[in-house]
């Protein structure tokens, strides 16, 4: 038996891509009951029948659930009974948060305050909520309000520990390859139309993670997290550049063209600061950031001092493994994305 064996998860955001992926992985297993909360009708919809025709025998296991995260009853109301939670729901493109950085504050960071005060309250015994490379030194509107939703997440948790009842943890990953609105559809919608593929900085770096991989890294959080704790994967990444060759390789080089850097892009990613690396905990494919202890009596720290803030460098996607043309292509077709578009030329 699982530690899911009869239980019920909800998965804020569940229609997304992080969400699909949950139900490939959980639906067959033991677990109880699956809620997705979300506040597209039209994508549970979606689900809802593609359940029913791929999943017959189990898509009794899945209930739906309209609702917003900005709304803190319409949350709090699909709550009661749940076990645990996977918060997922989040804006997450980089331009459009630039533009309307208020509706990234709403929804990243009152959004998930909501939905965390909902689960204490509910009794919900733990969460994982799913965070982002670019809330690590922030320097685009996206990025800082997932950076905030973290210190909202490390303050509820502290609380939640305080009345036992309730763990909270986040886990922060890379570019998921192929999950909605990412470079790789969009570079073989490009192909297959016969357009060049745009490229901002061929220089740029990313990390590479599948959705199956993301779902591990939140399933090895949910098992050995303490309150408050920070997961992150280690992961593999490559060049902006080497991305495009990979999938040129396999769908077509209809050349390029370089538009220049987005609104509020970064050179290259950090999963793990200089500061967080100081107090990690290397966990084989895992590092562990342990929650910071310090308390409100600042002043034992300004008489005692403390020697070392920092590790000597943070964790990027300049300094990991970097994948040349070849890895790249070997870890892109590790998606189900590209596998089925290959499939679907042939």
């Amino acid at each position: 038996m699982s530690s899911f064996s009869n239980k019920i998860l909800m998965i804020t955001g569940g229609t997304g891509s992080f969400g699909n992926t949950v139900l490939k992985n959980f639906l067959s297993s033991d677990i109880g009951e699956i809620r997705i909360f979300s506040r597209d009708e039209k994508k549970q919809d979606d689900m809802r029948h593609e359940l029913q025709v791929k999943h017959p025998e189990y898509a009794h296991k899945v209930k739906f659930y309209i609702g917003d995260v900005r709304n803190a009853q319409s949350i709090k109301d699909a709550m009661w009974g749940v076990d645990y939670v996977f918060h997922a729901a989040a804006l997450k493109q980089v331009p459009s948060c630039e533009f309307f950085p208020m509706e990234a504050v709403r929804t990243n960071i009152i959004g998930t305050d909501n939905m965390l005060h909902a689960a204490i309250e509910t009794g919900v015994k733990r969460v994982v909520c799913l965070s982002t490379d670019k809330a690590a030194y922030p320097i685009n509107a996206m990025g800082i309000s997932k950076a905030m939703m973290e210190h909202v997440i490390y303050a509820n948790a502290r609380v939640a520990a305080e009345r036992g009842n309730t763990v909270i943890c986040c886990t922060r990953y890379g570019n998921v390859m192929c999950s909605r609105g990412s470079v790789i559809p969009l570079f073989i919608d490009q192909i297959k139309a016969g357009n060049p593929i745009t490229i901002t900085d061929p220089n740029m770096t990313r990390f590479l993670m599948n959705l199956d991989e993301a779902v591990e890294l939140v399933r090895f959080a949910f098992e050995h997290a303490n309150p408050g704790d920070l997961f992150i994967q280690k992961a593999d990444a490559s060049t902006i550049g080497d991305l495009a060759k990979a999938v040129q390789s396999l769908f077509g080089d209809t050349g390029t063209n370089i538009i220049g850097t987005r609104h509020g892009e970064k050179l290259y990613e950090t999963l793990m600061t200089r500061e967080e690396r100081l107090r990690s905990e290397d966990m084989g494919q895992y590092y562990r950031v342990a929650a910071d202890s310090r308390d409100l009596n600042y002043d034992k720290f300004v008489v005692n001092g403390q020697v070392q803030t920092m590790a000597d460098e943070a964790y990027t996607s300049h300094n990991t493994n970097r994948l040349d043309v070849e890895g790249t292509v070997k870890k892109i077709l590790t998606t189900d994305y590209v596998r089925n578009a290959l499939k679907n030329d042939d």
